[in-house]
Parts: structure tokens; sequence; C-alpha cells
């Protein structure tokens, strides 16, 4: 009888180890989706709101504002000029011929006529985490609350937002606040999850 009894423990002892092969695993997995998934809930709800402020014209160029907005993304690691996460605003209008006129500019020279682009572009938090999936003006033509002149989104290449039209097609002159917001993943630096990217959101209005 107490053969038997230790070889029934020596039985239990290697079951409980087969299951833990199994199940560990799945723990762990189900812990990394679950915090993946509060980030992207988070970063969400930050980009919604801050859309919403900005299309109501809150100048988010203004230093009390964007700490708003890193008030928004508290716990998260961002500041407003760095940390682990960069809020992207930009106001897009679609450029007809009489956006060219108004802006001084002939039809002829107009060279960003018939397209979207960006009329003003504020990054908030760390710039060197991520760039805009829809369009990224140079830094020369980006003044320092934001805006581009007339001849710069009238005539200058770079602010054209070339990923935006697959999204929504505005009519001449209309405008769109688009709000991109990136947050580091919590699992970013887990052993072989290293390689996840940032999480990422965008609201339009």
């Amino acid at each position: 009888m107490a053969l038997r009894r230790r070889k029934q423990r020596g039985n239990t002892l290697l079951e409980f180890g087969l299951c833990l092969v199994l199940l560990v695993p799945l723990y762990m997995s189900m812990v990394i989706m679950g915090m993946d998934l509060k980030r992207v809930m988070q970063t969400n709800q930050i980009a919604r709101d801050t859309g919403h402020m900005f299309a109501r014209w809150v100048d988010f160029s203004q230093t009390g504002n964007q700490n708003l907005v890193v008030r928004l993304a508290s716990g998260l690691q961002m500041t407003r000029t760095s940390g682990g996460g960069v809020v992207i605003l930009s106001k897009l209008m679609r450029i007809g011929t009489q956006q060219c006129t108004d802006g001084g500019v002939s039809t002829a020279q107009c060279t960003n006529l018939n397209k979207t682009v960006v009329t003003q572009r504020i990054v908030i938090g760390n710039k060197l985490l991520k760039t805009s999936k829809i369009a990224t003006p140079s830094d020369a033509i980006v003044t320092s609350n934001g805006t581009l002149t007339a001849a710069n989104y009238l005539k200058n290449s770079t602010a054209v937002a070339t990923n935006f039209e697959s999204i929504l097609t505005l009519g001449d002159g209309e405008l769109a606040f688009v709000t991109e917001a990136w947050f580091e993943s919590p699992v970013r630096d887990f052993p072989t999850l290293n390689n996840r990217g940032p999480v990422y959101a965008r609201s339009i209005f």
C-alpha cells in the first residue's frame, strides 16, 4: 500500500507539471492581452477627447491646453515634450480653386489644387516615438503655433495628406480635425515581446 501511494504521488506531480506547461503560457497570454486591451481603451479615449476639443477650436499651441492632454494621459508616462506617448493634431483642408485664390496663389501655381492638405500641425509628447499616418509636413514650413502659411499649404508637397482621402473625402474648402495618439505597450519589455509597437488610435471630427 505504501509503495502504491508513492507511485500515485509521483503520477500526480507528473500530471501537474504537464498541466503547467500548458496553463502558464495561457495565463501569461491572458494577462498580456488584458494589459494591452486596457491601454487600447485609454488611447482611444485620449484621442477622442482631445479631438473633440480640437474640433471646437481649443488652441493646443498654448502650454496650458497641452497640459490638459497630459492630464488626460495620466499614468501613461507622457509629458508635454517627451515620455512614452505622443498626440498628433492635424487640421486638414481640401484645396479647390477658391482656396487658391483666397490664398493669393494663381491656379497655375497652386500645385496642391484638388488635394487635401495640412493647414495646422501640433505635436504633444514624444515627437520621436512615432510620426503621423496622415501626413508629415516639413518642420521648416510649420510655424511656432503649428500653423502653415497659405503659400506653403497651397504649394509645398510635404503638406499633402496623401493617406487621408482613402479614409474620408472632403469637399473643396471643407475642414477635418484629426487626432492621432500613440502610447507604448505596457508589455513592450516582456521577454520575446520587446518588439511590440506603441498602441495607436485615431479620431476624426
